[in-house]
């Protein structure tokens, strides 16, 4: 599969594909890799135009711990090396339940932060921990690192 065919096959779709109806074969591994900063790679060139990436974002998907662009007629395998998304905006709204956080990814899908789509933070390097938040179909979003410092200057501390 090139590049040019994944892109026709899913010019056309909807916001949301139906993933669930499609059960197209497993076709391969495709050289697309979504880097640690959230750039888009195909065979070692970044992907420079948005709306391109965009189109992707919208048929990727995770399966166990493999990411895969999914079509109504191909099923693809990429790789990521930390989370396909990162967290590069956010800001507060007032709402009937109190104050809620809402935060944007790289490619502008948002999210409040809430049960639905909640942070989490990776202890697994205790030097370096790694907050991501669940955002659409269970995708992860790595939160950079200037909003997650923004965060820590208007936290407060909560006895419990």
């Amino acid at each position: 599969m090139d590049l040019q065919t994944l892109t026709k096959q899913i010019e056309n779709l909807d916001a949301a594909p139906p993933f669930d109806k499609w059960h197209p074969p497993f076709c391969g591994d495709i050289d697309m890799v979504i880097k640690a900063d959230g750039s888009w790679w195909y065979m070692g060139s970044p992907i420079g135009r948005e709306r391109l990436v965009k189109l992707f974002a919208s048929v990727l998907l995770k399966e166990g711990d493999e990411y895969f662009l999914k079509t109504p007629a191909e099923k693809v395998r990429i790789q990521v090396e930390d989370a396909p998304f990162v967290i590069t905006q956010w800001q507060t709204h007032n709402t009937e339940e109190g104050p809620a956080i809402e935060v944007i990814s790289n490619l502008g899908h948002a999210a409040v932060l809430s049960e639905s789509h909640p942070l989490e933070v990776d202890h697994s390097n205790p030097d370096q921990p790694r907050p991501y938040v669940t955002l659409h179909r269970g995708l992860k979003a790595l939160v950079h690192r200037n909003v997650f410092y923004q965060w820590v200057d208007i936290a407060r501390q909560v006895n419990k």
